[in-house]
């Protein structure tokens, strides 16, 4: 049977929505909480949805950012925190994830010792940078501080070969700048001109923390702005870095020494313990223009140089000075806080990022019950279900694309909650000697394990995410969605509290659906069910499906984030896509619920206006103006409130839920309206 969808006059839903505001004798409703009755849906749906939930959650001082996954995190934060305070003062067996956690904590926060140290804990380090006599001994340094992943000129990791999904390859892709992106070194608006203003005064100021006078410090500032700004010249913009072909040129090592005449690679990798005979350069022209810098910069220019990109990565783990001034630019200047984290939460996203997977088997089995895993991993299957039908259905796509799109989703493999494998991190070197060096020995740590890859099958069952990170992703090489735990939950309330309305919108749409699609998005597309990129599509569906794209392009270009700053629409479009597929999927999906199919309002709202709150809470956010320009700038995510309005503007079902008319802000020409999948 037909599920009839209630179609609402605007001015009937006002007055729901005035009615469905909770008493203070009545429950919180997970969705009703946050509605700003003082908005319209049809002017603004993002603020009607989550108004009230900006206005009672604040930015605070030490944050460029606010959002549900925010609060959240606070809830994290003081678990973990529990565990490293339990773990410091346990005197564990040497090796153990207990020993490492808290030795780890205990000399992140003595910062009374970290400041009585200063720069001595890596002055071995600044004595070989100052130590280079010519263009072998900097390359030598540049292949140590390689496999402290501080990558001060280039890139080069390992992972699975994008044409060969079952091997892994070497790759290396552009790097060598101290600002976020090339942009920030040649646009002439006042925001960025601004910027490379204060990052100048940002290296002169690290020089005199170093002993170097006003003077002095401020001529080899300007010596390294010069250097990264050539760099940057040759660098790609983030548009070009999506196309995964542009971005693919295997060459034999002979071929890379052809391509860098300058860089004994041999040696280089000799020193980083990369064994291989064949690389992956993302962006040729980057690494013939790195060759050039090294011989058109002087050797003087390339110690001053390796030594601020040397500090810089680790001055958050170094005396008060050096945090204060990395605070002062990336912190005030690129993002907008105020003021700085308390230092307890800066340790912790370290220990996170070095040990993660420790804190994880913790978290998991306190905080996301079995329960909850099997119903999201239920939901997977549901969406794909939908997606299949959706697949069948499409009028642009020819029938034999349609049977390999169908395989491909079929074979989309799941991680729902965590891994049932943690890393072991017993040879890691944790110690309370110092908190920088420990911060070293992990990065080393992490180099080695993600070097020694090469050589060995593809573990396709690893996790590149803990449990507790809110985020999750979808991986082309695998053809698999991974969904943290984290995710998945709605901070201050139980999973069985979430009606499947709301479930469906914000799990099933912003997360569940938004990741598979990303398996059809621009990029994902082009990828096989095995994982491997090469064409599988008739060239005139791919016309098609294109056509379909730049009208999302059109669309998202037609928005201004901040200043004058448009949305890029090109560099966006992955995210687009997948945002407006998962919209439609997970609502596909939800329509064979039964609260759907009973129709029964909760706190005043349908199942299916439920299922749009939903999706919209997983957006609740906001944040200051310079860390937006940055995201605009940086980020392939257009800003929250789009994330919700733009996909909406295009499904039908939200126009019939919220009463929308062709006078309303929140209206889209059905002519412009997209839809792909």
């Amino acid at each position: 049977m037909k599920n009839l969808i209630i179609c609402l006059s605007l001015a009937t839903l006002c007055t729901a929505c005035k009615n469905a505001t909770p008493s203070v004798n009545q429950p919180k409703d997970v969705v009703a909480m946050n509605i700003d009755t003082s908005v319209s849906p049809a002017d603004d749906f993002f603020q009607f949805a989550n108004g009230a939930w900006i206005k009672n959650n604040p930015i605070p001082a030490s944050e460029s950012y606010w959002g549900v996954g925010s609060v959240l995190q606070e809830d994290i934060y003081a678990k973990m925190r529990k565990v490293s305070e339990d773990a410091a003062i346990s005197h564990a067996v040497k090796g153990s994830n207990q020993q490492q956690i808290g030795d780890f904590w205990a000399t992140g926060m003595d910062s009374a010792t970290i400041d009585k140290q200063g720069i001595e804990p890596i002055k071995s380090e600044l004595d070989a940078i100052a130590n280079i006599k010519d263009l072998n001994s900097l390359l030598a340094q540049l292949a140590i501080l390689q496999t402290y992943q501080v990558s001060p000129l280039f890139n080069c990791y390992v992972a699975q070969d994008d044409k060969n999904s079952a091997k892994y390859a070497c790759y290396l892709s552009q790097g060598g700048l101290g600002l976020p992106e090339r942009d920030y070194y040649f646009n002439t608006d006042e925001r960025n001109t601004n910027i490379r203003k204060e990052y100048v005064k940002h290296l002169t100021n690290y020089f005199t923390l170093t002993g170097d006078s006003v003077s002095t410090a401020t001529k080899n500032a300007a010596r390294i702005m010069a250097l990264e700004t050539f760099l940057a010249s040759a660098h790609r913009k983030i548009e070009v870095l999506r196309d995964p072909y542009k971005n693919y040129n295997k060459m034999s090592l002979t071929a890379l020494q052809k391509l860098t005449p300058s860089v004994n690679w041999q040696n280089m990798f000799s020193v980083m313990n990369v064994k291989t005979d064949t690389v992956i350069v993302g962006q040729p022209e980057f690494y013939k223009q790195m060759n050039t810098a090294l011989t058109k910069f002087p050797v003087e220019d390339w110690k001053l140089y390796l030594k601020m990109r040397f500090i810089n990565h680790f001055s958050k783990q170094l005396s008060k000075p050096f945090v204060d001034e990395n605070f002062n630019f990336f912190g005030k200047i690129l993002s907008g806080q105020k003021e700085q984290k308390p230092r307890w939460k800066s340790i912790l996203d370290d220990l996170e990022g070095q040990l993660g997977d420790g804190l994880g088997a913790l978290f998991v089995k306190e905080f996301f019950p079995e329960k909850a895993k099997l119903r999201y991993t239920k939901m997977v299957e549901e969406v794909k279900i939908a997606y299949a039908e959706q697949i069948q259905n499409l009028d642009w796509m020819s029938p034999t694309t349609k049977v390999k799109a169908i395989d491909k989703l079929n074979k989309v493999s799941k991680k729902v909650g965590y891994s049932d494998k943690f890393k072991d991190f017993s040879a890691m070197l944790i110690d309370k000697s110092s908190y920088v060096r420990n911060n070293i020995n992990a990065n080393k740590w992490w180099f080695q394990y993600m070097v020694s890859k090469l050589g060995k099958p593809v573990d396709r069952e690893e996790w590149d995410m803990t449990p507790q990170t809110y985020n999750a992703y979808y991986n082309p090489s695998n053809n698999e969605i991974v969904l943290p735990a984290a995710i998945l939950m709605i901070p201050n309330f139980a999973d069985s509290e979430i009606d499947d309305a709301v479930a469906y919108g914000y799990a099933g749409a912003s997360t569940i659906g938004h990741e598979i699609t990303h398996g059809f998005d621009d990029q994902g597309r082009q990828y096989d069910a095995t994982g491997n990129l090469v064409t599988w599509w008739l060239p005139e569906d791919s016309v098609k499906f294109e056509k379909k794209a730049n009208m999302l392009v059109a669309q998202f270009n037609e928005y201004i984030a901040v200043d004058t700053m448009h949305v890029r629409g090109q560099a966006t479009l992955g995210e687009n896509i997948a945002d407006l597929g998962g919209v439609v999927l997970a609502l596909k999906a939800f329509k064979k619920t039964e609260q759907f199919k009973k129709g029964d309002k909760i706190a005043g709202y349908t199942p299916l206006q439920r299922y749009f709150l939903g999706y919209a809470l997983g957006w609740a956010s906001h944040q200051r103006s310079e860390r937006l320009a940055r995201q605009i700038m940086t980020d392939v995510h257009a800003p929250a409130n789009l994330r919700v309005n733009a996909p909406f503007v295009n499904v039908p079902e939200f126009y019939e839920a919220f009463g929308i008319k062709n006078t309303s802000k929140m209206w889209r020409d059905t002519g412009k309206r997209v839809s792909i999948w």
